[in-house]
């Protein structure tokens, strides 16, 4: 039996029980969409000039995804803060969604108080913690999730209520989108999650990274941060380092640096995120490059999004990112939940 289909086996080394948190993405979509819809949010918290989501980590990719989401609908622009302060530009035009999944996240109350100092207009989402403390005692609107699993698992909770406040507010119209998207994951579970390994494009895909140094390669556009998704989530689900970067971006330096290393560039796997809309210069631009550098790496593999709306889309390879790097994890044989370098980290912080 493949490793990758011997569920047995793999619920041993799954500890804390990641697959199911991967796995069941609809409904947390689902519980999130409810959650947000019950929040009552302020009319002058529409009359806004920016917008800046502050978060880090599993809970500040849901700015980057509304972000490039959006961009071509709103004239409001999106700033993601990954910093324990705001930009200068932060005024009382602003709304400033504060997204910490624990609640404790230092930077991220950091910031909040930041925000607050300057009068900017704020909507809290997390699951508890000092957060939400600090936002009930300030009469400040406040999401709750559900808690008790790690941020990185979380996307769904994070990233729809956002989306949803956006939308109460008046500054979007994604219903539909937001219906299809969980709809897709519902269908995809099933293919994802419990085909076998000669039908399963998550298994195939991580066994080609199997012992390999991962390129994640994407245009920028709405696949960046998808991107960065699929980096982070092989970083803190199958332990490993991984790279991305964008197009044209790289072929203006990046194609250079693959001249050299030969010893290294063969046990390197780029995977290249493509949607339907990539722009007709864009695609002839991944073919010459491909084509360039295409005796250096172990392998080039292309993967496309589906579905109809750009949230679908984005969320189908989100989607199959997460499984790959569940799947990355069995092959490794570590259990992909810990992140102990994290944790030693912010204890030492706190000496």
């Amino acid at each position: 039996m493949d490793v990758l289909d011997d569920m047995e086996s793999m619920k041993e080394m799954d500890i804390s029980g990641m697959f199911d948190l991967v796995l069941n993405l609809d409904s947390q979509c689902e519980k999130a969409v409810s959650a947000a819809r019950s929040c009552i949010l302020r009319d002058e918290y529409s009359e806004v000039e920016k917008i800046i989501v502050i978060g880090m980590g599993g809970s500040a990719i849901g700015g980057d995804i509304l972000s490039k989401l959006l961009i071509n609908e709103i004239k409001v622009p999106i700033f993601v803060n990954r910093n324990y302060h705001l930009p200068n530009f932060a005024d009382k035009k602003t709304l400033v969604f504060a997204t910490s999944y624990s609640g404790n996240t230092e930077e991220t109350l950091s910031s909040y108080n930041d925000a607050k100092e300057r009068g900017c207009k704020i909507i809290c989402v997390t699951s508890g913690g000092k957060l939400a403390e600090n936002a009930e005692s300030d009469n400040i609107p406040l999401i709750i999730i559900p808690g008790g699993q790690s941020p990185r698992s979380a996307l769904g909770y994070m990233f729809f209520p956002v989306l949803i406040a956006m939308q109460n507010l008046g500054l979007t119209t994604k219903t539909e989108d937001i219906n299809e998207t969980i709809a897709m994951l519902k269908r995809f579970k099933t293919i994802w999650g419990n085909k076998s390994a000669d039908s399963n494009l998550a298994k195939k895909l991580a066994k080609i990274l199997y012992n390999k140094f991962p390129l994640i390669y994407s245009i920028d556009g709405c696949l960046g941060p998808v991107a960065l998704r699929w980096k982070t989530q092989l970083n803190e689900n199958s332990k490993i380092l991984a790279y991305n970067n964008i197009f044209p971006e790289l072929d203006h330096n990046e194609i250079v640096g693959w001249e050299g290393l030969d010893n290294l560039t063969k046990d390197m796997s780029v995977i290249i995120l493509r949607d339907k809309d990539d722009s007709e210069r864009n695609s002839k631009r991944i073919a010459i490059t491909s084509s360039i550098i295409e005796d250096k790496p172990s392998e080039i593999t292309e993967v496309w999004t589906q579905g109809n709306s750009i949230l679908a889309r984005m969320f189908s390879l989100i989607y199959l990112g997460d499984f790959v790097s569940f799947y990355l994890a069995m092959l490794y044989k570590v259990d992909p939940t810990p992140v102990d370098r994290i944790e030693t980290l912010k204890k030492k912080l706190l000496e």
